[in-house]
């Protein structure tokens, strides 16, 4: 008997799939037991985030370019001092 059989036998799916019964998880078994005492707020599917603060532009263009300028700068600076 080859690994494979032996696979199959322990994990059939299709005698798994075909049970008449199937039991609820158990997370799902402890939501419905706290629903059945007090059932959820209704609420949006998807409901809508609260939006992020709004930073200011000028401050990110302002790194980025500072970021670049420094960055230049020492290029400058290293192939200043290395020749």
């Amino acid at each position: 008997m080859t690994e494979q059989d032996d696979w199959e036998r322990e994990f059939d799916h299709r005698w798994a799939e075909s049970a008449e019964h199937k039991e609820p998880s158990a997370r799902a078994r402890m939501l419905a037991a706290r629903w059945k005492e007090s059932p959820p707020d209704p609420a949006p599917f998807r409901g809508d985030p609260d939006p992020a603060p709004r930073r200011a532009s000028w401050a990110s263009w302002a790194m980025v370019i500072g970021s670049v300028v420094a960055v230049m700068a020492l290029i400058g600076f290293i192939q200043f001092h290395s020749s």
